[in-house]
């Protein structure tokens, strides 16, 4: 019996350390911007999803498209149906990895700066790219940060002639993850 007990002890040990070495989210921020000299056009989605094994360096990103959230109700339609396809293409995904996962001391307070390499897939097209980006440790809280721009063509984001030169073809993204929280057995 002592043997027996012993053993469930060491695995769920085990099972416990395993899960501390995923972290997730499901509350990152994702920010649009497009840069316009008629008008700027801005959306914010705040139920991004993200999984980071600190282990391996493994990350990815999760985010539905009919979740940005636009100042003008318009904006967001045509967004949703014209641009990006919602129906057709519900989210945009990225699946990449930290390259420079052994300089991060996650249990000890420090600014991380990293390189994230892997493949982002939006409207159906999957693209290779590489984001700096920054992690944090404070206080026990993990967060992490992320700027990078694309270009809508490398994603046929077509934009109608008639709106061309209301809406820039680089579009700036800012990737917030106020707090990951260790990955439990569910």
């Amino acid at each position: 019996m002592k043997f027996l007990t012993g053993f469930l002890l060491m695995q769920c040990s085990f099972f416990y350390a395993l899960g501390q070495q995923k972290l997730f989210t499901k509350n990152g921020v994702a920010v649009f911007f497009s840069k316009a000299p008629i008008e700027n056009i801005e959306a914010k989605n705040s139920k991004l999803v993200s999984v980071w094994d600190t282990a391996t360096g493994q990350i990815e990103f999760s985010v539905l498209m009919k979740g940005f959230v636009f100042e003008k109700d318009l904006m967001q339609e045509h967004f949703n149906e014209n641009y990006v396809e919602s129906d057709k293409y519900p989210k945009a995904i990225f699946k990449g990895t930290v390259e420079n996962q052994k300089n991060i001391t996650l249990n000890t307070d420090g600014n991380y700066p990293i390189t994230v390499n892997g493949m982002l897939t939006l409207h159906g097209i999957t693209k290779q790219i590489t984001v700096p980006a920054n992690i944090l440790a404070k206080n026990k809280v993990i967060s992490a940060s992320a700027a990078f721009t694309i270009e809508l063509a490398d994603y046929k984001i077509k934009i109608p002639g008639i709106v061309a030169d209301n809406i820039s073809k680089r579009i700036l993204i800012n990737i917030t993850v106020p707090s990951f929280q260790p990955l439990g057995l569910h």
